[in-house]
């Protein structure tokens, strides 16, 4: 058996114990099928939506009826049919921005636990420059100056969202680049892109699968912020867009609950769903807060 089929053996072992393990955690299994249900919408919802989302109707501003479940918009568009389509663009910002933030907080959290010295302080002091940063405030002004789409939103949700991460990937990289198999790796003459990529890389990645998964969450709701705020792409259907003509048309104020609830609930299902199988995730990753099953 040659070596890429031996590492393919091993990464479906590895692979089905990490499903093993997700499936015996409680949190785990609930956020499962959370997330799988949202990704058979998004991936589907074009199919299963009962009408065009952006085609308007002629009942406008209508409450719930058997034509129209979640009921209309101000314009006369099916808000069920909207809301399915924002699951689509709700999870592909949370996802590629939450990509980009681990992308770079894991390269300076690994550059600066590794090497240490002048380079790890002065990364950790461009680290803590964006940690004192007010996050909302700071995603607002750059959206605000770059401009509103959707790259434009996953780029500034992305940038703004790897400080903390960097700074938990360090600390387990100071503890990694201590231990026995790193500095008999060094004495034999690894070279450092050897040691970070063999040694201390596999250590790390369970660690980075944990915070990669929380920080989905906080990414989707940063989108649906901005979007409810109207910094937004105007052109796509979010959760936030839907928040942001319920605001705008004082639905809150009318009582028409069919206008803002569903997009807020469809949010707090999606975030709890990333989040349980962080928790879980990061039980499976540290023994010491694994649950007996």
């Amino acid at each position: 058996m040659g070596p890429v089929k031996i590492k393919l053996k091993l990464y479906c072992e590895n692979g089905y114990q990490l499903a093993k393990l997700l499936r015996q955690n409680h949190l785990g299994s609930v956020g499962c099928v959370m997330l799988v249900c949202c990704i058979l919408i998004a991936l589907f919802c074009s199919q299963i939506s009962p009408f065009d989302p952006t085609e308007p109707t002629m009942e406008f501003m209508e409450g719930p009826s058997s034509l129209h479940p979640l009921g209309t918009d101000q314009m006369g568009r099916d808000l069920l049919s909207r809301v399915l389509h924002g699951t689509k663009i709700s999870m592909l910002v949370g996802v590629a921005s939450a990509l980009i933030a681990v992308v770079i907080g894991t390269a300076i959290g690994l550059l600066s636990g590794y090497f240490g010295g002048r380079l790890g302080e002065g990364l950790m002091r461009f680290t803590d420059m964006f940690l004192v940063l007010p996050y909302l405030p700071l995603m607002i002004i750059l959206t605000a100056i770059i401009g509103q789409n959707q790259m434009i939103l996953i780029v500034v949700i992305g940038i703004t969202s790897w400080p903390s991460m960097s700074r938990i990937i360090r600390s387990e990289v100071l503890s990694i680049r201590q231990r026995a198999y790193v500095e008999r790796a060094r004495a034999i003459g690894a070279g450092h892109t050897h040691i970070i990529f063999k040694h201390i890389m596999p250590n790390v990645l369970p660690l980075i699968s944990a915070n990669v998964v929380l920080i989905i969450p906080v990414a989707i709701i940063s989108e649906s912020t901005l979007s409810f705020i109207g910094l937004g792409d105007p052109t796509t259907i979010s959760w936030g867009s839907i928040l942001n003509d319920a605001l705008n048309n004082n639905a809150i104020m009318l009582g028409q609950w069919w206008f803002y609830l569903p997009a807020g609930l469809a949010i707090v299902f999606l975030s709890l769903g990333f989040s349980f199988i962080g928790h879980a995730l990061d039980e499976i990753a540290n023994p010491k807060l694994r649950k007996e099953s």
